[in-house]
Formats: structure tokens, sequence, C-alpha cells
């Protein structure tokens, strides 16, 4: 009997653990409710992190220490590559870890994550700011050791366990949770577009969940970046660290990932690119996936989201356009390498509903800000704004 392969979604950690001061608590109720859980994983964790990261990791090191568990540090590198992987695997092997815990950003949670599904051990996720959801999801991108992204790995499962402190969220620059805004963002513009019309259940509550992130954001926003650390700052991190995880986990990758995403990877490809953040990156590939959504036919109703984005992105400073990256000066050739890579085989920008080709996408590119189209649009198609924003900051 030939089975077929059935579709496994991984859609949550097994645990969240959220708290205020919650890694350097140092009572004994607070030093088991962190210890205990990873006790459950493993005695001798592996702690994987960039160099800052991994310098505000010394209270997690002294409660693992204090519960009888054999922690070792290790340093990813600055991207999370097959190069790294390989470093982190001598690591691993030569400390005999059991478990491994990742602390930081983005990339340094991509790595413990994919470190941990190929050497078959369990994961914890300590998030350093609130700039992605990558504590949450079982995904991990994988990058050149020059910071170019190559291709994304779907992982078994999602985290074991997360632990999100937001003491440590708090010490994060301003920077950080604005990018995580903009990736957040995201995930109802590519869902509405690529899911919008399915009639599955999940699916419908995936596209639901990315609607509520975004009106989340967009009330809350404003509020939170005015008074760091106050009741809307901590509800946008819940956002951007614990519910944008959720839409892809429901969802899948159709739902997860669409033009924005695609255009981040490409820009990857520039070296300039390399210092600008993953959210930041992401946030300018909206407003690039609404262009193309204009010029496929749903002028009326991209524009009219487009536009509405805009003050709001004015507001926490969002980049809208590839000036505003610090990229107005690539030459027309680098232009398209960027495009043509968003375009590629197998990209996530062919989930639109219309063929997308890299001479669009580099017109798309170029005029984030365009009021209207010059020519009349051919055919009316779905749009990722169908429910237009109707909440200003």
């Amino acid at each position: 009997m030939i089975t077929a392969q059935l579709p496994i979604l991984a859609i949550a950690p097994a645990q969240v653990i959220r708290g205020d001061g919650i890694l350097a608590a140092q009572d004994a109720a607070s030093l088991d409710a962190i210890a205990a859980p990873i006790a459950r994983l493993g005695q001798r964790p592996l702690i994987v992190g960039g160099s800052h990261s991994l310098a505000l990791a010394a209270p997690l090191i002294g409660t693992l220490e204090q519960a009888g568990l054999a922690a070792q540090t290790a340093v990813y590198g600055r991207d999370c590559s097959e190069s790294a992987l390989a470093r982190l695997h001598t690591a691993a092997d030569g400390h005999r870890a059991d478990v491994v815990i990742g602390m930081g950003g983005g990339k340094a949670l991509d790595a413990a994550k994919l470190l941990a599904h190929q050497i078959h051990r369990p994961v914890v996720t300590v998030p350093t700011s609130g700039a992605t959801c990558a504590a949450w999801t079982a995904l991990s991108n994988v990058y050149s050791d020059q910071g170019a992204f190559l291709y994304d790995v779907a992982l078994d499962t999602c985290p074991s366990l997360l632990i999100l402190d937001y003491a440590l969220i708090r010490t994060a620059p301003r920077r950080t949770l604005v990018a995580g805004i903009g990736d957040g963002l995201a995930k109802w513009y590519e869902a509405a577009i690529s899911s919008g019309t399915s009639q599955q259940t999940l699916m419908v509550a995936a596209v639901q969940q990315a609607r509520v992130l975004r009106d989340i954001l967009l009330q809350k926003t404003p509020a939170a970046l005015r008074h760091w650390g106050g009741p809307d700052w901590q509800e946008v991190v819940d956002a951007t660290v614990l519910l944008a995880g959720v839409v892809g986990g429901i969802g899948g990758a159709q739902c997860r990932t669409v033009a924005a995403h695609a255009v981040h990877n490409g820009l990857t490809q520039l070296p300039a690119s390399h210092g600008i953040l993953h959210g930041e990156k992401v946030a300018y590939g909206i407003l690039v996936q609404l262009r193309l959504e204009e010029m496929g036919g749903n002028a009326a109703l991209a524009r009219a989201a487009r536009q509405q984005l805009l003050p709001f992105y004015r507001a926490v400073g969002l980049p809208q356009t590839l000036t505003d990256l610090g990229l107005g000066e690539i030459t027309l050739s680098q232009l398209h390498q960027a495009a043509a890579f968003a375009c590629r085989e197998g990209s996530d920008i062919h989930h639109l509903p219309f063929t997308v080709a890299p001479e669009a996408v580099m017109a798309a590119m170029v005029s984030p800000l365009c009021p209207e189209l010059r020519s009349k649009p051919a055919a009316p198609a779905r749009s990722s704004s169908s429910v237009a924003p109707e909440v200003q900051p």
C-alpha cells in the first residue's frame, strides 16, 4: 500500500514562559520556573548566540548552574550560514549537548533552531529583541557568509520552550522593535493576497489572525514607542514575537510569505543592504508588493492600502524607499540582480495570483510612493488590501 505524504503543521512552541525580569530573578520560585523546564529537556545545554547576546546570558547561565546543569556557550558568528552551522556542530559534539538554547536576534535563533534540528535535540529560544517572530517559528533562514539569503529550512517542530523576558527586550534598541512591527505587518498583506480566498478552516483562521495582528500594530504602536516599556509596548512585543508566529504556524508556508519577503531576499544579495534589519527590508517590501498588485489589476484597493500605510511608516520610522534603506545609489544592474533573485524559481513571490517578472519588480521598487498608475489596469484580481486598514496612528 502506498501512503501519501501528509502535510505536517508545526504550529506553536510546546511551552511559553513570559515575565518581566524572569531571567535575572534570584528567588527560588523564579529560578525553578526557568531551570526546571530546561532540565526536563536536557542536562548539558549549549547556549548559541552572538557575542552581544551571550554577554547578557550570565543570569541564565547562573540559574542553570544552580540547578546542576552543565551549560556552555557558542558564538554563531554574523549569519546563520552553513559554515557557522559546521562550527556549531563541532561545539555541540565537544560539549555533548543534549539541548540547545538560542539567545539573541533572528539569525541567532535560526542558527540554534537549525542546529537542534540537525542533531535531533530539543531547542529553547530566548529572544533579545522584538525584531522578528523567529523565537516562535519552525523555520530557519540560511545565508551566505557574506549575508546573502540562500534558502530556508522547514523544521519538524517549533521550539520546545520559548522564554520571553520583557526586561531583556526593553534593553534592545528602538530600531529593532520598529523592524519587528514592519515584519509583523507583512503577515496580513502577504497572507491576504495568497490565502484570502481560501475556505479551509485553518487558512481562514490564519488570515484572520494576520488581520488582528495588523490592527494591534496600527493601534498600539504609537503609544508603545512613546512609552517604552509600558503596557502598550508589552502588547506590541507580544504581537511581533508571539502572534506573528501564529500566522505561519496555522497557515503554513503559503500563508507565511509572499512578495514582501521575496523582496527582502532579493535585497540581501546586495552587500550594501547587509546593515539593514530584516523587518526594515520586509516593510519596504510590503509597499513594493502593493505596487505590484496595482500593476496586476488591483489599482484602487492596493493604492488605497499603500496610501494608508505611508503616514504610519513616517510616524514610526519605517523605510518607504530605497533611499530610506540607504540604497539610493545602487546601480540599475544591482537593482536587476535583486529583482531577479526575488523572482527566481521557487520564490515566495509566485504566491501572488498573477505572473511577476523582474522588470515589474524593478518598476515597483523604484516607485513605492507613486500616487497613481499611469495606465489603466487590465483586469481585476484579488488584493491584500481587500480589507484595507482603517486605523491611523
